[in-house]
């Protein structure tokens, strides 16, 4: 790691990660401040628990209103489900908000190295900083960073990488955080109560339409009340009873209608991803990866052909649920490690 008296802003949420982070960093001796983000004008329980975790760990705490940021993301997130897409905010966040707007306002306080809880790791080998999968690969959150600006990697540094959360915990109980006591959070963190179709349809009422859902040959089966409340390879909540499982294969936004079918036409061998973000030098041929398309996926084998700024990449087995919105991200093996070559929002899919 760094020089013990390096300057360290960690961006503290509240949660058991981002302060047991914080923790470790000031256990090694670096200079830590924190600094939690305003994220919607529910912030105020987390906005406290970040208060009580550097009020534990001594330390220095900035309070960054990022409201107004916050309403891009959700702009984006509202424009995604309108084309029939879906949107992954945590990542359009960690490249504009955490890693950027966030890292801006330490840097300008005096910060050299930015920390965050993120279950990943970066890695200096021979002057190259890579960003790397977490040693446990279920709680691996690679995924969601792969679209940072690869000159910010250097400024990274990320203690969860090489641990589980259940070491996290055992941390988090010896050094005296409150934060150990609060379940782990799945929730978006700008949407009140995790419920996005409330809010969505609350502010953007005109998502709120009719439609028909249809199986593949054009035959209806039902109908629906907007194309914002479906996603593809959805299976329950479909509002249709077939007698036997049945998926969403296809959302088009232009004729609102919401395509259903049995589990192989969800199944696709191709996909082309778009605005593609490099992590290490642009390959310029064909090459082999993991690729991963969508959090909590384990990845599949696949060929990458780089094409301008896009890629297509086509599997050796046909893949699950390609979900135009999300990200495919691109892994590579060294040696005992999982590096992250770049990522790119899939576009569109192809059998």
């Amino acid at each position: 790691m760094a020089s013990k008296k390096k300057k360290v802003f960690v961006a503290l949420s509240g949660g058991v990660d981002s302060s047991t982070t914080g923790a470790l960093l000031c256990e090694k001796g670096f200079d830590c401040a924190g600094v939690f983000m305003i994220t919607s004008e529910q912030s105020h329980s987390a906005q406290a628990d970040a208060e009580e975790a550097a009020r534990t760990l001594g330390i220095k705490l900035y309070i960054l209103d990022l409201r107004s940021e916050f309403e891009r993301i959700f702009e984006y997130f509202y424009t995604e489900y309108k084309k029939g897409r879906t949107p992954n905010p945590c990542v359009f966040c960690n490249r504009n908000i955490k890693f950027g707007k966030l890292w801006e306002f330490a840097r300008d306080n005096g910060a050299e190295l930015l920390a965050t809880g993120h279950y990943a790791m970066i890695i200096k080998h021979n002057g190259d900083v890579g960003l790397y999968e977490a040693v446990r690969g279920a709680k691996d959150q690679s995924y969601v960073l792969s679209m940072i600006d690869k000159d910010t990697l250097p400024y990274i540094i990320l203690p969860m990488g090489e641990r589980s959360k259940k070491q996290t915990r055992e941390l988090a109980a010896k050094f005296g955080l409150e934060a150990v006591k609060k379940p782990e959070s799945q929730e978006i963190c700008f949407i009140p109560d995790d419920n996005y179709t409330a809010l969505l349809e609350q502010r953007h009422p005109e998502l709120v339409r009719k439609g028909s859902i249809v199986d593949s040959s054009g035959k209806v089966l039902g109908e629906h009340n907007g194309v914002h409340r479906f996603t593809i390879g959805q299976r329950r909540g479909l509002g249709v009873a077939m007698g036997k499982p049945y998926y969403v294969t296809t959302i088009d936004a232009e004729t609102n209608t919401v395509i259903l079918g049995p589990k192989e036409e969800v199944m696709r061998r191709q996909l082309r991803a778009t605005g593609v973000n490099w992590l290490t030098s642009k390959p310029a041929s064909p090459f082999r990866a993991k690729v991963k398309i969508r959090y909590n996926d384990t990845g599949a084998a696949s060929t990458v052909t780089p094409e301008n700024d896009d890629v297509t990449v086509e599997f050796d087995k046909p893949n699950s649920a390609i979900t135009p919105g999300q990200l495919a991200v691109f892994y590579i093996q060294e040696e005992d490690k999982s590096r992250v070559v770049g990522g790119g929002w899939i576009n569109s899919v192809a059998n």
